[in-house]
């Protein structure tokens, strides 16, 4: 044991030296295991000091208080779980019946007596800023009390202290071009507002926020916008609460407030969590039905980070094998003397393992300091890409420990292959420099056969599994794996061609496969980093052109809808025609406006007092009984659900009946048809005549269509719900149905605006139709934002450019990476070329070769090293995407299924799942890589060489 123990700090100490006197070599070795090290410690220590304590995280949802009462949606008396995020109504949601209106007083009453409270009223509203509009939430809490104490941080400035002050978030001043000093004004109210200081929600960095005292910005706010006959600002009120006591807002005080309809957020209960068996949700819905998905999705991305983790430790051990190779042949001569003065096998595989050992362990401490120095530099910059503030910087030394002996690993795996080939020559050969002769390895072709079969099965077999994707991940693994294995065989089967091929590439490849020892490694690098590209590429490209197939466009190409956002700024919609008649090349504009019940600025979704909606009445015989029936298609035998799907009526999609505007009847001229390309005579005629246009025969019955208009939308919905008819005026309008074939691009019916005034439908504009002369240009489009910006309308433009894919984009970066490396490990393999064929480069030059050459033969070395990975990697890289793309058609066909079952999917619900090759991608790789790393290696090598005796025998 003491003889081993001294061996192996001698082989160490040797390995140093080696390592210390080839520092070039080292210092690339080093830097390609320490950089994963980086990446991967960095991840550690950002995702470790990401994560809050239970008290850091309550600090900052409740400050100082004991719990937070607010009221839930349901309104009706509930359960819940100790976090608060998770509940359901008593009885569950089967037996659940919404209350007819809300009863805000709820809150109050479940606020315990004697306790200090604090209201939280927030809600939303746009603010102008030097840019335009700012959908902004704004709060008002008295910030100077003690409950408050840790949601937010003041920046600089003061907090407010008089009406007409407030204080912004840091997201706010950057996005609304804001200081603290400037004044801010909501739009829909005169008042305006100074902004006194700056502050942060440590929990949420990217809010754009403003904060003002009770009762000073969200009422004067929702009056003015009343009085204007605007929708109001929808605030909510949410309580902080503490109380006396030393055990805080119990358990019992949470189900008590339960009994309400109040949800609690309560320290006490978090911190110190009641037994399951003590939560009434937990008894009425299992505990599992909770966490299954989180515990599922937490499993898929172990599997993936392992998956990563472990092709990156293959590929870092392919690309260094070679450098370590390179230091074995270069310190063959120091190992034959070692051999020489009585050791044997053994002590050399020692020596050359320990120089995997020292450089891992370098690579191992170097990688973790750098890791924790980057993460420290980096600490404001990762906390704004995350959005939050860290609670403390974390180390975990175990995991950081574990992490450092990846690297030590991933050194010593790298060195194994030259160790066993080093070990394997003979002193004779090793102190004269002969290569000597090695039988193949008949074991390792026959492995490899066996993987490439087995992980080809075992993919095939994910492909019609449950687990999907990780089994035809792990199968494709397997199957590159062996064809790792395979490359020694493979690399033989390319040195036949060399007879066709002139004297330098010829002279390159059988030099390649004379030391497939060097060469093999090298080529299963660039194996193995082609096929993770071309498996991303043919993934991305099959996925690229279904989505392309699949693609509907909202409107002709070349064509655009400009539309005001918000229904209350209808007044403006005139100037916002005129602002894109004037920017914008038009060849048509069709101004159309929408039907409106109550005042102008209501809409289809609005909930105000005094806004109805108009809606297109479905004939009750061409409605699709499936989704008519009270219990939808459980109503029916699955024989006559099938024969349903057939039916015209209930033709669905995965996505829905049809692709609806917001506005899905509308009121135009003829010039609407024109704009969207409706080139069907009947219809513009009827519209000259006067006579409305449906495009969807659905709504249509004896030539005529029926329009609602419901002034109680609440009533309607109830109605709705009990499978009733809706109450409300009807207008009963003839129309011309288009022709099967004709697309609407959304619009169900097209009102001529002189049938809207006869028929008594009150209307308001909201946008403009248009088609394009030519294509808006970049300064068009910034001249139109600047104008809409300028007078503070909150407008939508959209322009039908077709399915715009940034495939090509990804393609190419794929290829770049793949490309460098690739050149880095050709380059590897062209370095130890060079040091093995310098005594026949001698040679040639004694026989009178050209100087160029050696420029030439080492190009060619690279460039044939090169192009065996690329030809093998995308030959390796088309299984997994396959299996994926085939997993996924599975998955949807079963999709499909269960939506049919259920009542969703039309009858031709076809899967279209391409597999289709990115041929652009792999001329690249097969073409210019190849010929790169070639003119690379040319460039750096020397072509003179010192011309020396020929070695005695």
């Amino acid at each position: 044991m003491i003889s081993w123990y001294h061996s192996w700090v001698a082989a160490i100490r040797i390995a140093r030296r080696d390592a210390w006197r080839s520092k070039g070599r080292s210092i690339l070795v080093l830097a390609m295991i320490a950089l994963p090290i980086v990446g991967v410690s960095a991840a550690d220590l950002t995702m470790r000091s990401a994560e809050l304590t239970t008290e850091q995280s309550l600090q900052r949802r409740i400050g100082a208080a004991d719990a937070e009462l607010s009221l839930s949606r349901m309104n009706v008396p509930l359960y819940q779980d100790p976090s608060a995020e998770r509940y359901a109504p008593v009885g569950g949601y089967d037996s659940y019946e919404p209350p007819k209106e809300e009863n805000p007083q709820l809150l109050p009453q479940a606020l315990p007596a004697g306790a200090q409270i604090l209201k939280d009223t927030t809600g939303h509203a746009k603010l102008r800023t030097t840019h335009g509009l700012l959908d902004t939430e704004l709060r008002e809490i008295d910030t100077n009390s003690p409950l408050v104490k840790g949601r937010f941080t003041l920046d600089r400035g003061r907090l407010p202290e008089a009406p007409g002050e407030v204080i912004a978030t840091n997201a706010f001043l950057k996005q609304s071009g804001y200081y603290v000093g400037s004044s801010v004004n909501p739009r829909g109210s005169t008042a305006e507002y100074k902004i006194v200081g700056a502050y942060e929600l440590p929990n949420s960095l990217k809010a754009v926020q403003l904060i003002a005292q009770p009762g000073t910005l969200l009422t004067p706010l929702d009056k003015a916008l009343s009085a204007a006959g605007a929708p109001g600002v929808r605030a909510g009120d949410k309580y902080l609460v503490k109380v006396g006591g030393a055990d805080g807002f119990t358990w019992n005080m949470v189900k008590e407030a339960n009994t309400k309809g109040v949800l609690v957020l309560s320290r006490a209960v978090v911190l110190d969590k009641p037994a399951d068996s003590e939560v009434p949700l937990y008894k009425q819905e299992p505990k599992d039905q909770f966490a299954g998905q989180s515990d599922s999705a937490r499993a898929i991305e172990m599997a993936v980070l392992a998956t990563v983790v472990g092709l990156a430790m293959l590929e870092i051990c392919l690309l260094a094998g070679p450098a370590f190779a390179v230091g074995a042949r270069r310190s063959r001569r120091q190992l034959g003397l070692v051999g020489a003065n009585g050791g044997d096998r053994r002590h050399i595989r020692a020596i050359v393992l320990s120089g995997g050992l020292v450089i891992g362990a370098a690579a191992a401490v170097v990688g973790t300091l750098i890791g924790i120095a980057l993460t420290l530099a980096l600490q404001p910059l990762l906390e704004e890409y995350l959005g939050l503030r860290w609670g403390g910087f974390e180390l975990r030394p175990l995991e950081l420990a574990a992490i450092a002996l990846l690297a030590v690993v991933t050194g010593l795996l790298a060195a194994i292959a030259p160790a066993i080939t080093a070990s394997r020559q003979t002193v004779l050969a090793s102190l004269t420099g002969r290569r000597g002769v090695r039988r193949a390895n008949r074991v390792l072709p026959v492995l490899g056969l066996l993987a490439v079969a087995g992980g080809a099965a075992i993919a095939l077999y994910g492909t019609v599994s449950q687990t999907g994707t990780l089994v035809v991940a792990a199968g494709s693994a397997i199957a590159e794996l062996g064809i790792v294995a395979l490359t020694p065989v493979l690399v033989g089967f390319f040195g036949r061609l060399g007879r066709w091929l002139p004297l330098s590439p010829r002279l390159a490849l059988r030099d390649a496969v004379r030391n497939r020892g060097r060469t093999a490694p090298a080529v299963a690098a660039v194996l193995a980093a082609v096929a993770g590209t071309v498996a991303v590429a043919t993934y991305q490209h099959s996925t690229d052109v279904q989505a392309r197939h699949e693609y509907v466009a909202d409107l002709p190409h070349n064509s655009g809808l400009i539309s005001v956002s918000d229904n209350s700024a209808f007044k403006d919609v005139p100037a916002v025609r005129d602002a894109l008649a004037r920017e914008f090349p038009l060849s048509v504009q069709a101004d159309v406006e929408r039907v409106v019940v109550g005042r102008p600025g209501c809409d289809s979704y609005s909930n105000d007092t005094g806004c109805g909606r108009a809606e297109i009445v479905v004939p009750k015989d061409q409605r699709c009984p499936l989704y008519e029936s009270k219990h939808g298609p459980a109503d029916f035998t699955p024989e006559q659900a099938k024969e349903l799907r057939k039916d015209w009526r209930c033709n669905m999609t995965m996505n829905g009946p049809r692709n609806y505007t917001e506005h899905s009847t509308v009121v135009a001229d003829d010039k609407l048809l024109t704009a969207l390309a409706v080139t069907d005579p009947g219809a513009v005629a009827a519209l000259k005549a006067g006579t409305p246009v449906s495009f969807d025969k659905q709504n249509v019955k004896d030539g005529k269509v029926t329009i609602r208009l419901i002034t109680d939308p609440d009533a309607a919905d109830s109605a709705r719900s009990k499978n009733e008819e809706a109450p409300g005026e009807q207008k009963v309008l003839p129309v011309y149905q288009v022709p099967a074939g004709v697309n609407g691009w959304g619009i169900q019916l097209l009102l001529p605006t002189g049938t809207a005034k006869t028929a008594g439908l009150a209307t308001a504009p909201f946008g403009s139709y248009f088609t394009l002369d030519g294509d808006a240009s970049s300064t068009q489009r910034q001249k139109l934002d600047g104008a809409l910006d300028s007078m503070g309308v909150d407008a939508t433009v959209k322009i039908e450019r077709g399915h715009q894919g940034n495939s090509s984009i990804e393609m190419l970066a794929l290829a770049i990476f793949a490309g460098l490396v690739t050149i880095g490990a050709a380059g590897i393999a062209t370095g130890l070329a060079q040091a093995d064929a310098e005594a026949d480069l001698k040679t040639l030059a004694a026989v009178g070769a050209d100087p160029r050459v050696r420029r030439t033969l080492s190009g060619f070395q690279c460039g044939v090293v090169a192009l065996m990975g690329v030809v093998l990697g995308s030959a390796a890289g088309l299984l997994p995407a396959v299996g994926l793309r085939l997993a996924q058609a599975r998955e949807m066909e079963r999709t499909i299924a269960r939506a049919i079952e259920m009542g969703y999917g039309g009858h031709d619900e076809k899967v279209y799942m391409p597999i289709a090759v990115p041929w652009e991608t792999l001329g690249t790789l097969l073409i210019l890589v190849p010929l790169g790393a070639a003119l690379l290696a040319a460039l750096v090598t020397r072509s003179s060489g010192a011309l020396a005796r020929r070695a005695a025998g």
